[in-house]
C-alpha cells in the first residue's frame, strides 16, 4: 500500500465520522431548541396566570396544547428531512418552513411544483396530498398505498416516520 492509498483511506474514515456527527447534532440540536421552547411556553403561562384574563386551568390546557403542536411539528419536519436526505433531494431544510415543506416534498415525489397551486384547492388538496405521499413512498421504495394511510387517523403519525427511518 502506498502512503497515496493510505491517506485516501483516512480521509474516508474522516468524512464518514463527520457525516454520523452532523447526524447526531441535528437531532440533539432539534432536542435543545424543542425543550428551550416548552420551557418559554410554560413560564409565559405562569406570567399570564397571574393576571385576570384567563383561569389557570385553562392557560395549562393551551400550553399543553401548543406543546404537543410544536413537538408534532417536530416530528414531521425531522421526518421529512430525513427522507429527503435519504432521497438525496435537495435542500432538505426546507422540511422546517412551513410552505417551503410542501414544495420539498413535492420534490421528494417527483412531481411539477405548480401541484402547490391544486394543494390551495379545498378538497382538491386531500386527492393532492395522497397522491404525493404515494410518489414519497415509492421514491422510498416502498409499496404507493402508503400513501393512502396519510387518510386514517392516528396512522397518519406513523407513516412519515415509517418512510423516514425504515430501511
Amino acid at each position: 500500500m502506498n502512503l497515496r492509498s493510505k491517506k485516501q483511506i483516512e480521509i474516508g474514515c474522516l468524512l464518514k465520522q463527520n457525516t454520523s456527527m452532523k447526524a447526531r447534532s441535528t437531532v440533539s440540536s432539534g432536542a435543545i431548541w424543542l425543550f428551550a421552547l416548552a420551557t418559554l411556553l410554560i413560564s409565559a403561562s405562569k406570567a399570564f396566570a397571574q393576571g385576570d384574563q384567563l383561569p389557570p386551568d385553562h392557560i395549562a390546557s393551551l400550553s399543553f396544547l401548543i406543546i404537543l403542536g410544536v413537538a408534532l411539528y417536530a416530528y414531521l419536519a425531522l421526518a421529512v428531512q430525513t427522507i429527503a436526505r435519504k432521497t438525496e433531494t435537495e435542500n432538505d431544510w426546507f422540511a422546517w418552513i412551513p410552505i417551503a415543506n410542501l414544495f420539498l416534498l413535492l420534490a421528494v415525489a417527483k412531481k411539477p411544483l405548480w401541484w402547490f397551486f391544486l394543494l390551495l384547492i379545498p378538497i382538491v388538496n386531500v386527492v393532492v396530498i395522497i397522491i404525493v405521499w404515494m410518489g414519497v413512498a415509492e421514491t422510498r421504495g416502498k409499496p404507493n398505498w402508503w400513501g393512502i394511510l396519510m387518510l386514517v387517523p392516528f396512522v397518519s403519525l406513523i407513516v412519515p416516520g415509517y418512510l423516514a427511518w425504515s430501511e
